[in-house]
């Protein structure tokens, strides 16, 4: 996931509220053609403003749901229209985390932090972006783990509960603790008191561009 982090990221809050604009239009006017075209232009906006890694990263993604879940509502509904509305929803919620995996987590925080969000917004914001990465990576150590002691796949029912959930339940409390403390020792708390931000995320022309596009061509598709 690293590598699809983009350098120059749009505005984090405004990729943020991008998102939610892309998969609330995508999920209520799924049954409509100007839906997809709608889905297809942010696409290419997200590639345009720097966002290629994660547009093409997610574009097996995007396909392999669509054809389970059209296949499942086609089964279901014998509809075509429900079918293609099933692969509008997909496709919007696949478009709509595109910003969300390219964006550096402490940019939010950072982002927040100079827009005096509550200070338990930011460091609960700042403690869950910390812990799902460390998540994926104890998970992967101990699949690792279990393959080096010959203890089999972790799907295995018979050996699932004492060589793959037990231990991993046993780091993620050491994760918990071990995180709470780092928040503490860097002088951290939950009152809003005074603070400062040491590298500022700035607003510029470029996400000012970026916001009248996604604005515009919301609009072009509610009108036509």
């Amino acid at each position: 996931m690293g590598s699809l982090k983009v350098k120059n990221p749009v505005y984090p809050v405004m990729s943020i509220l991008s998102a939610g604009v892309i998969l609330v239009f995508g999920l209520v006017s799924a049954k409509t053609v100007a839906a997809s075209y709608y889905l297809a232009g942010v696409w290419l906006l997200f590639l345009v403003f720097g966002y290629w890694k994660s547009c093409l990263a997610i574009v097996p993604f995007a396909i392999v749901m669509s054809a389970i879940f059209c296949g499942i509502t086609y089964a279901l509904s014998k509809d075509a229209v429900t079918t293609y509305a099933a692969a509008n929803r997909i496709l919007a919620v696949c478009v709509a985390v595109i910003p969300g995996i390219a964006l550096e987590p402490i940019l939010v925080v950072r982002n927040l932090s100079q827009l005096k969000t509550p200070r338990m917004i930011t460091l609960g914001m700042m403690i869950a972006l910390s812990f799902f990465p460390l998540l994926r990576k104890e998970t992967q150590r101990i699949r690792e783990a279990m393959k080096t002691r010959g203890a089999g796949n972790a799907l295995n029912p018979k050996i699932f509960h004492r060589a793959f959930l037990v231990p991993l339940v046993v780091r993620l409390v050491n994760i918990a603790d071990t995180l709470a403390l780092s928040v503490e020792t860097r002088g951290f708390n939950a009152q809003d008191k005074n603070y400062t931000v040491y590298k500022e995320v700035k607003f510029g022309l470029r996400d000012l561009a970026f916001a009248a596009i996604l604005v515009a061509g919301s609009v072009l598709a509610v009108v036509l």
